[in-house]
């Protein structure tokens, strides 16, 4: 994916189509293309450029002083950043637009590079929580939007893996089998990177995790509860899947599992939707998790 509209170039960065002609018209900032029809479109370069702009204006450059910079001395002064500090929610916002224009390049070792900046800053829980779940919204914006291929999102979602994966496999095994939670993804959803920072969690309080990964089918999740019989069932959905499937996947959950421990994450607009009852514990955040797991 290589053309972009200046729509496209909003979801991406954040700022308005609006500010972006101005910046244009002023600064020289970007220079786009003209199909043989006179449409305006932009290339890859073009939006790295923006995106490595917006990283930067919170780090004490003028707009116009960044617009006007070679792309060499941008991602120069982007590499200094990264070796310095920068005011807290500056920082987030820069990892977050960092990793994303690495993922849309498949720039494999400048993803590396800049996750590796956020777990030495902020430990995996905050990396997750100040960086990687505002990056998973703007990414499900973008493929919302068809303004990101998926491959880049596919690209995007298993270099995040890799990095909980890695921290996963650093961790001690677990003190006790005692009090154990069972993580998946129901039937048709995908999207691990919630479910593996969960599994995360829970595995580094000492708790011990059985993780059965996305798309389970019922049978399966059956026949896994009757042979391990977990304290505690944890799944997550993202899809916007209509209430009332969900709803009667959930009674089928309290029927069978009634002496397991049921919690619910993900999709926020979809759970408000759903009765839970108090058989269903709903997570809304990692905090709410971690009080759970101790």
């Amino acid at each position: 994916m290589n053309v972009f509209s200046i729509s496209q170039l909003q979801q991406y960065s954040g700022i308005k189509a609006h500010t972006i002609r101005i910046w244009e018209q002023r600064y020289d900032a970007l220079q786009p293309h003209r199909s043989e029809g006179n449409t305006r479109y932009y290339d890859n370069s073009q939006l790295r450029r923006l995106l490595n702009i917006v990283s930067l204006m919170g780090a004490g450059y003028k707009v116009s002083e960044l617009c006007k910079m070679t792309d060499e001395k941008l991602f120069r002064i982007l590499d200094e950043q990264l070796k310095n500090n920068l005011p807290k929610d500056e920082t987030s916002e820069h990892f977050t637009t960092q990793l994303i224009a690495a993922g849309i390049t498949f720039d494999e070792a400048h993803f590396e590079k800049i996750f590796s900046h956020c777990l030495l800053r902020f430990g995996i829980k905050n990396t997750y929580t100040r960086v990687v779940y505002p990056l998973l919204l703007r990414i499900g914006l973008m493929w919302a939007n068809d303004t990101i291929a998926p491959a880049q999102e596919h690209f995007i979602s298993n270099m995040l893996k890799q990095k909980i994966f890695s921290a996963i496999d650093a961790l001690p095994p677990p003190k006790s089998s005692a009090n154990s939670w069972l993580l998946f993804l129901p039937e048709n959803e995908f999207h691990e990177i919630g479910l593996l920072l969960s599994y995360y969690l829970i595995r580094q309080a000492g708790k011990k995790a059985i993780y059965l990964g996305s798309n389970l089918p019922l049978a399966t999740l059956e026949a896994t509860v009757k042979q391990i019989s977990p304290a505690h069932l944890l799944f997550f959905l993202v899809h916007q899947n209509m209430p009332e499937e969900i709803q009667s996947y959930l009674r089928f959950l309290k029927k069978k599992f009634r002496n397991t421990k049921i919690h619910l994450a993900g999709n926020e607009k979809l759970i408000r939707h759903l009765k839970t009852g108090k058989e269903i514990n709903w997570i809304q955040s990692v905090d709410e998790l971690e009080r759970h797991v101790s």
